[in-house]
């Protein structure tokens, strides 16, 4: 339904039925003893409930049709059907009620001095802008435990990757002491009813003091289905661990410092070598730069959003069309006119003929993307004259093509794809690109060249890149290489080339072939 379409909210005065309704739980006075006399909790070992505070339409609609899919839905149908489903008095109270729980809780959560790990600034920006429960529930087990007091957790491994979990590994860097990090992945299903890529993380850490260093062992995937009560002895072998320093998370991720998935201490001798060179999202003078966005909201535009093309509409791209250094991977769902998509994309700047991203070549990458995956970094040059869904992200710097065509061979390398999976879960958003170590060479290094040239034909196929050709050399998309065998030959001498570019050994780049292994 339209924002609003059910009325407005309306701000009433507490009353005691709506605190009720809440069941509020008093930790000091239910534990008097505990928290004011003896400072805390000894011991806490908690498995929260992993969910987003906000209102699940699908999720709640799923109990009142047949029709409603949460996940083979359009967006248009479900729209429809939820338009229907609410003119039914019944639903539409129960709705309501049901949507009413969220706006009070999230502002006292976000207002609350009880969790004011939940949301940092990091470059210049807050994270955190969804609440979810699991990070609520480890603050408040830290806030719980006494000085020196142990805290035993499940939760997901988004906790030491994500951008939005920053404060909580702040303030588990800073005033506790990591004593274990295992992360476990599904994909043998040892827990039931949960999706195979999903990772658990095992979290064991001591309130007071700094971390410094701490062992972990990440994505422990029995080769046989076990039983939770077997887990403990086939984790806990000795040669899974290794010990992580904060001090090299910190460099590798100085703004986030999100922990990566490294498994032998060759990982972190990779990763220091690839240290060499900047992060991407470090601004450099006389440097080229990266600067990514999200173009259209695929919920929120969604009335852009048209099912059938036109002379006045152009595609819009998501994730799912493209493949690496491929484009039209599958046809597209829907068309925006190209009026109200400039208007959506210009918001309260005026129109005035501008150029804008979306009218030249652009670097696109898919923003869902997990470490077991065939692949995890996905990207390639878009054409000119398409609009992106959020699934998408794309550049808006560097502008000069033949540096764009440099920087999707990196990315599409398995190299720097390598160090992506050491850090993502589910989801690759733009602060993960920041965080990769890329060496910025500009056309004049003898290396920029040779890597360019393949790129551009492993992109330039159709004649919608006709023009890229021609500029850097190619002459048209004839000369772009279409058979399989010669596109296998390029991308393997590619990442021959960008190996080099690390200084990686032959031994040190076959044990990153060996993490890839669909």
């Amino acid at each position: 339904a339209a924002r609003n379409a059910l009325g407005k909210p309306a701000k009433l005065k507490i009353a005691r039925e709506h605190i009720d309704e809440q069941t509020p739980f008093h930790w000091g006075y239910m534990f008097d003893q505990i928290m004011q006399q003896r400072g805390g909790f000894d011991i806490i070992l908690a498995n929260p409930p992993w969910e987003i505070l906000k209102p699940q339409a699908k999720e709640f609609f799923t109990d009142h049709s047949v029709l409603v899919s949460k996940n083979k839905m359009t967006i248009k149908e479900f729209e429809k059907e939820q338009d229907k489903l609410l003119k039914i008095p019944a639903v539409r109270d129960a709705w309501l009620v049901y949507e009413n729980r969220f706006p009070h809780l999230s502002a006292y959560f976000r207002a609350s001095p009880d969790y004011h790990h939940q949301s940092v600034v990091v470059g210049g920006k807050k994270t955190g802008s969804d609440i979810n429960l699991y990070k609520l529930f480890t603050e408040r087990c830290f806030s719980l435990l006494r000085s020196g007091g142990h805290c035993g957790i499940v939760v997901p491994g988004s906790i030491y990757t994500d951008l939005g979990a920053t404060g909580l590994r702040r303030m588990l860097f800073e005033q506790a002491g990591i004593e274990v990090l295992i992360s476990l992945s599904n994909e043998k299903y040892i827990f039931e009813g949960v999706h195979h890529a999903q990772k658990f993380c095992f979290l064991a850490f001591v309130k007071g003091g700094v971390t410094k260093e701490f062992k972990a062992t990440f994505r422990i995937n029995p080769r046989e289905a076990v039983q939770p009560r077997e887990l403990a002895s086939f984790i806990y072998t000795d040669s899974n661990f290794i010990h992580l320093t904060t001090d090299l998370i910190k460099r590798l991720s100085p703004d986030s410092q999100s922990v990566m998935e490294f498994r032998s201490e060759l990982d972190v001798q990779i990763a220091e070598k690839m240290l060499r060179y900047p992060l991407l999202g470090e601004e450099m003078k006389g440097k080229w730069n990266v600067g990514f966005t999200a173009e259209l909201h695929m919920t929120n535009d969604s009335k852009l959003f048209k099912t059938e093309p036109d002379d006045e509409r152009l595609p819009l791209y998501e994730g799912k069309m493209m493949w690496q250094f491929e484009d039209g991977y599958t046809e597209p769902r829907y068309w925006v006119d190209e009026k109200d998509g400039r208007a959506a994309l210009l918001g309260k700047t005026n129109e005035i003929g501008q150029k804008l991203e979306y009218q030249d070549y652009r670097l696109g990458f898919r923003a869902v993307a997990a470490s077991t995956n065939e692949r995890s970094l996905i990207c390639t040059l878009l054409p000119a004259r398409v609009f992106t869904g959020n699934s998408l992200l794309t550049s808006v710097q560097p502008d000069r093509h033949d540096i764009l065509l440099f920087l999707v061979a990196m990315m599409n390398s398995f190299i720097i794809d390598s160090a992506i999976r050491q850090k993502v879960s589910q989801n690759l958003n733009m602060f993960y690109i920041y965080q990769l170590p890329v060496p910025r060479l500009t056309p004049d290094a003898p290396a920029f060249a040779p890597i360019v040239t393949r790129a551009a034909r492993l992109i330039c196929t159709t004649p919608e890149f006709d023009d890229l050709a021609k500029e850097v050399g190619l002459g048209s998309h004839k000369k772009g290489a279409t058979d399989p065998v010669e596109r296998a030959r390029l991308r393997a001498e590619l990442d021959g080339l960008i190996a080099h570019l690390y200084g990686l050994t032959e031994s040190e780049f076959a044990h990153i072939l060996t993490t890839f292994p669909l």
